[in-house]
């Protein structure tokens, strides 16, 4: 079942990324200004973050099963609007909707979190991780090709055919699983702002992955700047190339997943810093141009990829521990937060790009990767100075601990009550161990 979730995080993702790939075609087929297909990849984009916000608390209050079905259902539709668009203005509605539905990969997570022991979450969310970046290579590399072949209506309507099949099988393959919450629509949309305001664990995982995020997004919003200049004079097909390099991610997050398991988040979280860090230090040197610039910029964009990636699946197994009756409101507020980072990445990269080149986006990099530093580090020396290391420790399972208890609706008059559970670390013969935590009224 693993590898479902995983194809349907990788056709969810793709459908975000592979219109980029299709600017050119979809200008000439419906003659237009090639700039205007610009608006396209913006409609897919706001309409998932609109998604993002709007749909995926939605997680916890209906069956995961019926909700993804319907998501893919509805995404294949607009698929198929979008392959059938007669003008630029149809197609940009349709790519809206079609950002508004795909947004299946954050249900997926939660809901396999849920489905899996406390000891393999992260195993299994990094080769969930891993089929989204497939996923988002694919697509581009899909798109582009096909729409060679074929014209730029065939990736949509190809698209569309897989997105409604990956939902008919989704039907028998994925169990139902009872919703976790009986929010009213609007408390579970301001439910994430009241997380993190409550949550300290998670306030430092989104703002871990917001620094973390920024940092590649600047680095790779100014990538194609720094090669088409003087220094290298090379097209968008070299940033293409250096990109494909990051498919080596697919195996290094599954396999941080395991560490993460092994040895709690905090760990993975501090060596995925130290690594955007000497990331920072080895892209310096693509500066320089030449043969030994183009293997420092392909080294260090693998290396800031893949401990971005591998830090964001420890985050994410730290934030699935907090509440297990909020999966997907969790997910929300951390993914916003993630993305609202990666935003503002571009936009200070850009920025810094004109005012001090290819070294000033560098130094952006190291900074934000020290703020996120000094931040973990600041939380590893509080959690040793904690009382609560004195406390007995017990494994963190799927079934109650008799001291700890939460209820997702004690002001609301809810009867459903769940555990709360914090993932801190690993102890002997590789059992997480946590401290018990007293209830709080969610």
């Amino acid at each position: 079942m693993v590898l479902i979730l995983a194809v349907t995080c990788a056709v969810a993702v793709g459908n975000i990324y592979f219109p980029q790939a299709l600017g050119p075609l979809v200008a000439a087929g419906l003659h237009v200004p090639p700039h205007s297909t610009a608006a396209v990849v913006t409609a897919t984009q706001a309409g998932y973050t609109a998604g993002m916000v709007l749909l995926v608390p939605l997680g916890d209050r209906l069956p995961h099963r019926s909700f993804l079905v319907v998501l893919l259902s509805l995404t294949g539709l607009a698929k198929l609007a979008a392959g059938c668009a007669p003008a630029i203005p149809a197609l940009i509605a349709a790519s809206a909707l079609v950002g508004l539905t795909t947004v299946g990969a954050q249900i997926v997570g939660p809901l396999a979190a849920g489905l899996v022991a406390a000891d393999r979450q992260g195993a299994v969310i990094g080769t969930l991780l891993s089929g989204s970046t497939g996923g988002m290579l694919l697509a581009r590399a899909f798109s582009g090709t096909l729409g060679e072949w074929l014209g730029w209506r065939a990736p949509y309507l190809i698209a569309a055919a897989l997105a409604l099949l990956l939902a008919t099988v989704l039907v028998f393959a994925v169990p139902t699983t009872p919703p976790s919450s009986r929010q009213r629509y609007t408390a579970l949309l301001a439910e994430p702002l009241r997380l993190l305001r409550t949550e300290p664990d998670l306030r430092r995982s989104c703002f871990y992955q917001a620094t973390v995020f920024a940092g590649f997004s600047a680095i790779w919003t100014c990538l194609a700047l720094l090669l088409a200049g003087r220094a290298y004079g090379l097209g968008p097909q070299a940033v293409g190339m250096i990109a494909l390099v990051g498919a080596v991610t697919m195996v290094c997050t599954p396999l941080a997943g395991r560490l993460v398991d092994r040895y709690g988040p905090d760990p993975v979280n501090l060596v995925c810093m130290l690594g955007v860090l000497v990331s920072a230090a080895i892209l310096t040197i693509g500066a320089q141009g030449g043969t030994l610039g183009l293997a420092a910029l392909t080294l260090g964009t693998l290396l800031l990829d893949t401990a971005m990636q591998s830090g964001m699946v420890a985050n994410q197994v730290r934030v699935y521990a907090l509440r297990t009756d909020a999966l997907s409101r969790l997910n929300t507020a951390y993914m916003t937060c993630a993305y609202l980072g990666g935003s503002g990445g571009s936009w200070l990269g850009i920025h810094v790009w004109s005012q001090a080149g290819w070294w000033g986006v560098c130094v952006l990099v190291a900074l934000l990767a020290a703020l996120a530093l000094a931040r973990h580090l600041l939380a590893l020396y509080k959690f040793e100075e904690s009382p609560a290391r004195t406390h007995v420790a017990y494994v963190v399972g799927r079934g109650h601990h008799p001291d700890a208890g939460e209820s997702d609706q004690a002001s609301h008059g809810a009867s459903v009550t769940r555990p709360r559970r914090r993932l801190t670390r690993r102890g002997h013969g590789g059992h997480t161990t946590g401290a018990a935590q007293a209830p709080r009224a969610g």
